[in-house]
């Protein structure tokens, strides 16, 4: 199977899944391009979950660059329209129905479950990403636990956590 049909139907089949947004399904995500595929090493997966992070715009940029990364820009633009137009299309469709039974038991029993649900799968995505980060050694480790500490337990602000980071590598600690 070419690899530009590959990228559509593993993006397309996890467009659907992707309650919350793309961030909710890194971790298949990176299953399926490091371990399955191989289009990516654990490390770059890494650092492009960090460019796509950085970047302004939606966070599903790592699909747009896990596409680049496989197959130029044939595979960037086919992983993104694969990514969007399923779950865009779903969407439209149960956003007209949801709206006719916004008072519905059934809809808030919904909306419930699917919380608990999406959190788990962002600190899915958190775990992956701070395991990639363990190659750099105890220092970096310790940094990220610093850091989940103090955006889970505080109200500081994380551009101050990236300065510090950054200043942090700019010395020469990680």
């Amino acid at each position: 199977m070419s690899i530009l049909v590959t990228l559509a139907l593993r993006f397309m089949s996890l467009s659907l899944l992707a309650v919350g947004g793309v961030i909710t399904v890194v971790p298949e995500i990176h299953r399926l391009a490091v371990d399955v595929h191989h289009w990516v090493t654990d490390a770059q997966f890494t650092q492009l979950f960090v460019i796509a992070q950085a970047a302004p715009g939606p966070n599903m940029l790592l699909v747009t660059l896990v596409g680049w990364h496989a197959a130029g820009l044939p595979g960037a633009l086919g992983a993104t329209a694969a990514m969007c137009a399923p779950s865009c299309t779903l969407s439209y469709f149960v956003a007209r129905v949801w709206d006719r039974f916004r008072g519905a038991r059934w809809r808030r029993a919904v909306e419930a479950g699917l919380a608990p649900i999406t959190v788990g799968l962002v600190l899915a995505t958190g775990w992956l990403v701070a395991r990639g980060a363990q190659d750099t050694g105890w220092v970096a480790s310790g940094i990220t636990a610093a850091v989940a500490g103090l955006v889970v337990f505080t109200r500081v602000n994380p551009l101050w956590l990236f300065a510090a980071a950054g200043a942090l590598g700019l010395l020469g600690f990680v």
